[in-house]
């Protein structure tokens, strides 16, 4: 029969559905919170999800959020709640979820509601990641609420940062399901009303002002005259200022336009304690997808692709990932892979680094540290303590402030 993933915080909760579905056949997972849900949907890949909304460390909404923009909700969701309103069971289903029960559950109706789930058809992967998929990642989260707060002020925005950058990432998250992308810079022909009047609604999208043609650029123009009529929202990118783009001989009147209001993104320098993070993300869309095999990546190679300058911005971050993921021999990616495809020296190959400032140098040695005895005690918590001397939390504190994932395997198995 089915894999069916149970997430409640109430243990009574738990055990009665466990007792159900196993009764009626299934093998159930069960998780008590929202970072046992992600491992065990991970981990798993479950042919259906009982997700309880009002939970202690993340609420069921905001993982519903989050499995759907990622490309992992490619299952059926039912939410459950004891204090549930019409208006909460809208917005579940409106991000994804197939149904909604309310506690106390009725056996019947419980039955029915998993019987329609199981049936369905697997949920498709979104194409295009939007920064809703990284709502673990402060600054991207901070970015995609400045964005909206914009956005609802302003069709017409301009992102401050070059082609390769997180521009079309934050693009993506203003386009609504159904409408059209149109990417200006793979428009080949002229624009016409027609063509305005398709993408009615939808978002017309410039990594870079720059590399624009003469044509167009009398597109884009074309596209903000008519704004309003159409309902488009426009969003465009460049790293040049004004100045630059008028000796390129573009229209004054349409760059004054285009800078009334913009945004500046971080970088991927900006978030490079946050790259272990993005990369995971981006590597589980690629695989839930199908673009990639399964795999996942070590400590190691997470901290190699943190230390990382990345000059071609995030679409040479997410173009490695991938690549890395294709050629893997192992389901797990290692830091000698992403040394030698990045042509990287290894973290342990040469001396310290001793011409950096003190602070900068004292956190590369404590990388390093921390690092080597991550891969001896094969991410085991409790040992990494015993060796290192840090009590648990201090030492979480320690690996997050380095970029560093902490171990995931259980103590029990120490």
């Amino acid at each position: 029969m089915a894999q069916i993933l149970v997430v409640d915080d109430e243990v009574g909760i738990r055990e009665l559905l466990s007792e159900i579905l196993a009764d009626e056949g299934h093998d159930v997972v069960l998780a008590e919170n929202a970072t046992r849900a992600r491992a065990a949907r991970a981990a798993q890949r479950p042919d259906l999800v009982l997700l309880d909304i009002w939970m202690p460390d993340t609420d069921g909404i905001t993982l519903l959020k989050e499995w759907s923009a990622s490309g992992q909700l490619s299952m059926p969701v039912i939410m459950m709640s004891g204090h549930g309103t019409i208006d909460t069971a809208v917005e579940a289903t409106r991000h994804g979820a197939m149904d909604f029960l309310e506690k106390p559950i009725a056996l019947q109706k419980l039955l029915a509601s998993v019987k329609r789930g199981l049936a369905r058809q697997p949920v498709s992967v979104p194409a295009h990641l939007t920064l809703e998929a990284f709502a673990r990642c402060a600054p991207l989260k901070d970015l995609k609420k400045r964005l909206e707060q914009v956005a609802a002020r302003t069709p017409l925005l301009l992102i401050r940062s070059g082609a390769g950058s997180i521009a079309e990432l934050a693009a993506r998250s203003l386009q609504l399901p159904g409408r059209t992308w149109l990417d200006l810079g793979g428009q080949t022909a002229p624009l016409d009303l027609n063509a305005l009047e398709a993408a009615s609604g939808g978002v017309l999208f410039a990594a870079e002002l720059g590399q624009l043609s003469r044509l167009q650029q009398k597109n884009l123009a074309f596209a903000v005259e008519r704004i309003e009529k159409f309902g488009l929202r426009v969003v465009v990118a460049s790293a040049l200022a004004p100045e630059e783009l008028v000796q390129d001989g573009w229209d004054e009147a349409l760059l004054r336009r285009l800078f009334e209001v913009t945004l500046v993104p971080p970088t991927l320098a900006d978030l490079r304690d946050e790259i272990p993070e993005i990369a995971g993300t981006i590597l589980t869309h690629l695989v839930e997808g199908s673009e990639v095999p399964a795999r996942r990546i070590s400590t190691a190679a997470l901290n190699a692709l943190r230390t990382r300058t990345w000059p071609g911005g995030y679409a040479e971050l997410r173009a490695s990932i991938k690549s890395l993921a294709l050629g893997a021999l192992d389901e797990e990616i290692g830091a000698e892979e992403v040394a030698q495809l990045l042509h990287l020296a290894p973290a342990t190959a040469g001396p310290l680094p001793l011409d950096l400032p003190l602070r900068e140098a004292r956190e590369a040695f404590e990388r390093m540290y921390f690092e080597h005895h991550l891969q001896q005690e094969a991410g085991n918590m409790t040992r990494l303590a015993e060796r290192t001397g840090l009590e648990r939390t201090h030492l979480y504190r320690k690996l997050k402030q380095l970029g560093l994932q902490a171990g995931r395997r259980t103590d029990d198995a120490a």
